[in-house]
């Protein structure tokens, strides 16, 4: 089978008779893969033209509901993805981490654009900034979709993973994307994409896949494109170098080689629970994937007393997993990619074992269940252990990407601080000590040099998702050799794919430009109350200016003594004297908002459904007791919820007294029914 290239919707063969990959468990030819052929200029050209133009008439929630529902299509369709993915070598745990776990990320990804960002097309980063005097000339960033393609280049230990954790957030970000995997096992991620395409869900352009050379295609690229690589730092560093790249600045974000490092702490002897859970990490780490991760521990560093104990803890454990052919029920390691990696992994033990020696493993006489050894790429788990880890360079600079990690011991925490920084940047790090002094020390001394490090202890490790799974919520990428991008982390990974742009201007017209009601803006006073309408009638900057209200010396007590609020500046006059922010008694905050809400909430039944939230309250004069406030609340912000009924309004909301001091100010957060389900609830 010659695996097809998706090109302008079509799916294609690239020319002659492609280049044969063969099963890492077999060896045999599964698939061949060539993109000799292709039109690369024009896959650009139709990826900015029409599927840009496709995803960005769609809001962030409508791009959010497409990913759900793709992802639901996918884990209706899984079962033919996890039989191909033996022929990777994986697993059925490991195909869980790539299958799976990059069908959820689509999931998290769907979440976020519907929960955290606006139904519209345009993404606010933070509040305004206020530029003038008098609040008449004011800024606003704003992220907007780039008008260019993503070209995904991805690595071969994921091939299902890989794609969609890059494909996620660049769909909610309504950009498309051509997908270049790495050729080893193309072959199961060209089987997803199809799948992907038969879901039908996807507009046309949004999605490209090329099996094979990219040709010419970074010739074309433009400043309005993006890059996002995962594999070796040289390959990393030659794109990063490719004319076109530099002279029209494109984003190019790189997630690379890896020393990752995981620190036992000094409190973490054999015979408590950390030393078992490190023990135990280690091991999933070393044969997970058969150890092809970029977040895998490569360097294990310990305390020097426990060196030893933890070499035959580990060694043990070593002798206990069970290599061969990934599809056996009771197989606990499979094969690595391709002969071609299992050979490069035997260099790199090479150069290890110079200054680090081989204490378990590192043999090709070893059992393989269900398969041919010499026709699989199959490779012994191998443990080294370097004694004098500070005065050696290969360990903290040379990479075995399989199941291979060095024992690296330390006499203090600055000895392994400097350990693990030796890595010159991690993509991941974790700290196993159940004394949180150690754990702040170790991770502010290493922070720098990680992307992301977890702390593990008897408390959390039940429910801790591990040291090598990047999770779709937290960024994954890191600095130095591991490239110095970052990719997913929610919203975040959603805006390497945008625009982030300074408005200035004045509120009115920045309130248009964003969609949100800037204070200063226009005011509309509307002839009905403002909930007395549904969502759609509802016009952002409508505004409702309250009678006013004297809070009197009853009115606080009786909140003091109803409520049990009883603190000094609200009940004694004297103590209230000698805080230096007010004159005397005073209003409780919590009575301000009440007296607030009282003044503004229509009591009737009404399109107002609900009341379910307060944003940043801020009390910011006292209000005495003798003083008359008043409300001013305008609409700030709607949200339609799809199909639900009902759509999120906020409010700005503003408490004056009688001199036309701000008392408080908060956002007001309600849901209020559609047309549709408000005429409903009234027939």
């Amino acid at each position: 089978m010659k695996l097809g290239n998706l090109v302008q919707d079509r799916w294609v063969e690239g020319d002659g008779d492609g280049k044969p990959l063969a099963s890492a468990v077999t060896g045999d030819t599964v698939a061949a893969i060539s993109s000799a052929g292709i039109d690369f200029k024009a896959m650009l050209e139709y990826a900015r033209s029409v599927g840009g133009t496709n995803l960005r008439k769609l809001t962030f929630h409508e791009r959010g509901e497409m990913l759900k529902a793709l992802a639901k299509y996918l884990m209706e369709n899984k079962a033919g993805f996890y039989e191909l993915s033996t022929q990777t070598g994986a697993t059925r745990a490991d195909s869980w981490i790539d299958i799976d776990g990059g069908i959820s990320t689509l999931f998290v990804f769907s979440s976020k654009g519907r929960r955290e960002m606006p139904n519209d097309t345009v993404y606010l980063d933070g509040p305004p900034e206020w530029l003038s005097k008098n609040g008449t000339f004011v800024g606003q960033h704003i992220y907007t979709s780039k008008l260019g393609a993503a070209v995904h280049i991805n690595a071969f230990n994921f091939p299902v993973w890989g794609m969609l954790e890059k494909l996620a957030p660049t769909l909610l970000a309504g950009v498309p994307a051509i997908v270049k995997p790495a050729s080893s096992t193309a072959y199961l991620t060209e089987r997803v994409v199809r799948s992907i395409i038969d879901s039908g869900l996807l507009p046309q352009g949004a999605l490209q896949l090329v099996c094979g050379g990219v040709g010419d295609l970074f010739d074309h690229l433009n400043c309005q494109d993006t890059v996002a690589f995962t594999g070796s730092k040289n390959t990393a560093e030659m794109l990063q170098q490719h004319p076109r790249v530099i002279s029209e600045s494109v984003a190019f974000t790189a997630e690379t080689d890896s020393l990752n490092a995981s620190i036992l702490g000094p409190d973490a002897t054999p015979e408590t629970p950390e030393f078992e859970l490190y023990v135990k990490e280690v091991i999933r780490e070393m044969t997970s994937k058969a150890g092809q991760k970029c977040t895998a521990i490569r360097r294990v560093i310990a305390p020097s007393a426990v060196a030893a104990d933890l070499v035959r803890a580990l060694s043990t454990a070593l002798g206990e997993v069970r290599i061969g052919n990934p599809g056996m029920k009771g197989v606990d390691m499979g094969a690595l990619a391709s002969q071609g990696q299992r050979n490069e992994v035997r260099e790199r033990v090479g150069e290890l074992s110079a200054e680090a020696p081989v204490v378990y493993g590192g043999s090709d006489d070893f059992e393989v269940v269900d398969a041919d050894a010499g026709k699989g790429a199959f490779f012994m788990p191998t443990l080294l252990h370097c004694e004098k880890p500070l005065n050696a360079r290969a360990v903290h600079t040379v990479e075995a990407f399989g199941p291979v990690s060095t024992v690296l011991p330390y006499d203090n925490l600055d000895e392994a601080i400097e350990l693990a920084r030796l890595g010159e940047g991690s993509l991941a790090g974790s700290v196993f000590t159940n004394d949180n002094q150690v754990a702040r020390e170790l991770v502010l001394g290493t922070a720098a040099y990680h992307g992301r490090i977890l702390v593990v202890n008897r408390h959390c490790a039940q429910e801790s998702t591990g040291h090598g799974s990047p999770l779709p919520h937290l960024v994954h990428g890191g600095p130095g050799r591991a490239g110095g991008g970052e990719e997913m982390g929610g919203v975040r990974g959603v805006k390497h794919y945008m625009q982030r742009t300074a408005i200035q201007g004045s509120p009115e017209t920045l309130s248009v430009v964003g969609n949100r009601w800037i204070r200063g803006g226009d005011e509309r006073t509307p002839d009905t109350h403002p909930f007395r309408k549904t969502f759609e009638q509802i016009a952002i900057g409508d505004t409702l200016h309250t009678e006013p209200r004297t809070v009197t010396l009853e009115d606080v007590d009786h909140f003091a003594n109803f409520t049990g609020d009883t603190f000094y500046a609200h009940t004694d006059e004297a103590s209230a004297k000698k805080n230096p922010f007010f004159e005397g008694r005073v209003a409780h905050g919590y009575l301000i908002v009440s007296f607030a809400a009282g003044l503004f909430v229509d009591p009737d039944f009404g399109p107002v459904l609900a009341n379910y939230g307060i944003d940043d309250l801020r009390f910011l004069t006292p209000l005495n007791v003798g003083d008359t406030m008043r409300v001013r609340l305008t609409a700030k912000q709607k949200t339609l919820r799809g199909d639900s009924g009902y759509g999120e309004v906020r409010w700005d909301t503003e408490v004056t007294n009688q001199d036309g001091e701000i008392v408080a100010q908060y956002d007001v957060l309600t849901m209020v029914a559609t047309d549709e389900h408000w005429a409903s609830a009234m027939s």
